[in-house]
């Protein structure tokens, strides 16, 4: 189970961030504790623009909330990252 009550109590995370964070918690298998949603689908389902959505990400990978991969289509061609949640 992910600990959401971690994210509730760090004050120092912006709420944007904790938006995207509980998002991902909710798309995330509850065994593997991952996802793979495109910037974009998560822009659109929590209501933030990409910008803010990258922003928020890349706040949650520096402060440990999740981890994140790059995959990579059968062509080379780029994919939608798989997040860890941590």
């Amino acid at each position: 189970m992910v600990d959401k009550l971690r994210a509730y109590k760090d004050t120092e995370l912006s709420p944007k961030a904790m938006l995207v964070y509980l998002y991902l918690c909710g798309r995330s298998g509850r065994e593997s504790k991952t996802c793979f949603p495109s910037i974009k689908t998560i822009s659109r389902e929590v209501k933030l623009s990409e910008s803010s959505v990258k922003r928020s990400l890349n706040e949650l990978l520096e402060r440990q909330y999740i981890t994140k991969e790059h995959r990579f289509r059968n062509n080379g061609g780029k994919s939608s990252n798989l997040y860890y949640i941590l």
